[in-house]
């Protein structure tokens, strides 16, 4: 008796949902667009499932366009290799997955469910102390790269490196997460004697941290959040990456955000790190 009533009121719970769904598909489609563009991508997708009405909506160039990011043209001008699409939506989806811009130094790709902006600055576009050295830094091809090559660590005592991004390419009012996208060879060392300074600056926001590149696989999983946080973890493309820290990207009117990781106090030596680059992701 009980699983019945349970039963009847789930059913007229979604009778009303669906009679709710037709009378705002009643609307112009002008309505419509409006207010899915309040939306984010990926709720907009879902409600196409609603009515013939909304599925028409959430595939209509308009709605798309008030997704992509408001220089998306500047961006795919600045693209390697042309971008194709045949919708605005199309053209959305594919800018979800990353391209190569400036002449292939910096990497674009839209974050799915939000359409924020992520951009990873690639490891010839960072700095590194010593970097025109040979026998301190060299720059290597590598496969798995979306840039085809990668910084190779082949031996420092003073471990100083960094890079930048201007805040105005990044979404305004929006929190950001800086990774390191990395490697470890097989015979790396010296990279977890000592933990790793990470500082982070944005206008007249600054904060600092430590972390460590070189772990231990068996380290305890019982750890405080704020240490998960700096944990590496392996990606989709086969990289690892740990997160270096967060801002807040006002009106993106602060100049650089500028990113600095070094050890220079423990100045034993230390090989074998392989940088792809610096990534800056929304949080979600």
């Amino acid at each position: 008796m009980v699983m019945d009533k349970k039963r009847a009121r789930r059913v007229e719970k979604e009778e009303e949902e669906r009679e709710r769904g037709s009378e705002f598909a009643k609307l112009p489609q002008d309505c419509i667009l409006h207010v899915f563009s309040f939306a984010t991508p990926r709720d907009s997708c879902r409600s196409a499932v609603v009515s013939k009405a909304f599925y028409s909506c959430t595939g209509a160039d308009a709605l798309w366009e008030r997704f992509l990011p408001s220089d998306y043209a500047e961006i795919l001008s600045r693209a390697v290799n042309p971008v194709s699409s045949s919708s605005k939506k199309e053209l959305y989806f594919g800018l979800c997955k990353p391209i190569l811009i400036d002449g292939g130094k910096l990497s674009f790709h839209l974050e799915r469910s939000t359409g924020s902006k992520c951009y990873m600055v690639s490891s010839r576009n960072m700095w590194m102390t010593w970097g025109h050295v040979l026998r301190h830094w060299r720059w290597i091809s590598h496969s798995d790269s979306r840039f085809g090559e990668v910084a190779e660590l082949v031996s420092v005592c003073w471990f100083d490196i960094g890079g930048s991004i201007n805040s105005g390419l990044l979404s305004k009012k929006t929190w950001y997460t800086v990774y390191i996208v990395f490697e470890l060879a097989s015979d790396v060392y010296g990279l977890n004697a000592a933990p790793q300074k990470v500082s982070i600056s944005l206008g007249t926001y600054s904060s600092d941290r430590f972390i460590t590149l070189q772990q231990d696989d068996d380290d305890d999983d019982d750890k405080e959040e704020e240490e998960e946080k700096g944990k590496k973890k392996l990606r989709d493309d086969g990289w690892m990456e740990i997160e270096l820290g967060d801002f807040y990207n006002d009106e993106g009117d602060q100049g650089e955000v500028s990113i600095n990781l070094k050890q220079v106090e423990a100045l034993h030596f230390k090989h074998g790190l392989l940088i792809e680059g610096l990534e800056f992701r929304p949080k979600i």
